[in-house]
């Protein structure tokens, strides 16, 4: 038994001693709101986000990440190819602050350490909790009271990471995120200046950019796919 042992440590050590388990860096990019108000376009980032991330690589095909984003997101009526919407002219803007936890799966085999492995696209699912603004009131008419709301989506994206130089690396990446709400747009069913769109829609946002992350500690053996 000590003998096997030994033998699979030996597999461990030699195979990927040179993986390096974790990366942890920052994201920048832009933001775009899809609901209804402004244009319907799904990639249209007309506003700044950033955030930073961690990510733990369980194997060369699947990494567990954590991400904090902030975003700003924004829409106008005067920016529609919908010419109704185009002629109603609201817009609005907002703030959101996300949490998300999720897994990527790489196509190919990934390990910069590795010259043969330093590139892959990749899959990404997620799950995230989202701190946002609605309108909790109209204090006077187009004047309205505002709350903080906190509430979850299902984000899911693609993306392409590569070894920039040394321990680092780079990525380009879209993440969509389905939400459970309809007011990201401040619509509210019980104030009539606030009341538009179609109810049975849900608000999305999309996040685009690069990260670059800096990858280091080294595992004694990966899990098995």
């Amino acid at each position: 038994m000590k003998k096997i042992i030994l033998f699979i440590a030996f597999i461990c050590i030699t195979t990927t001693s040179k993986a390096q388990i974790n990366e942890v860096g920052l994201f920048v990019g832009g933001s775009n709101y899809i609901g209804d108000i402004g244009p319907e376009y799904y990639i249209y980032p007309n506003n700044i986000m950033g955030g930073v991330i961690y990510k733990w690589n369980m194997n060369p095909r699947i990494a567990l990440r954590g991400t904090f984003t902030f975003a700003q997101i924004s829409s106008n009526d005067n920016n529609a190819t919908n010419r109704g919407r185009n002629l109603r002219g609201i817009r609005f803007t907002n703030s959101i602050k996300e949490l998300a936890v999720g897994v990527e799966f790489n196509y190919f085999e990934y390990n910069i350490s590795d010259y043969d492995k330093t590139y892959t696209p990749y899959l990404l699912l997620e799950i995230a909790a989202f701190n946002y603004n609605v309108v909790a009131g109209e204090t006077s008419p187009g004047v309205y009271q505002y709350n903080p709301k906190t509430s979850f989506a299902i984000p899911f994206g693609i993306g392409y990471k590569t070894k920039l130089f040394n321990d680092f690396a780079i990525a380009f990446e879209i993440r969509a995120r389905y939400t459970f709400e309809d007011d990201i747009d401040y619509n509210n069913s019980n104030i009539n200046s606030l009341t538009f769109g179609n109810p049975n829609s849900n608000d999305w946002y999309v996040l685009s950019g690069i990260s670059i992350v800096y990858s280091f500690g080294r595992p004694p053996c990966y899990v098995n796919p």
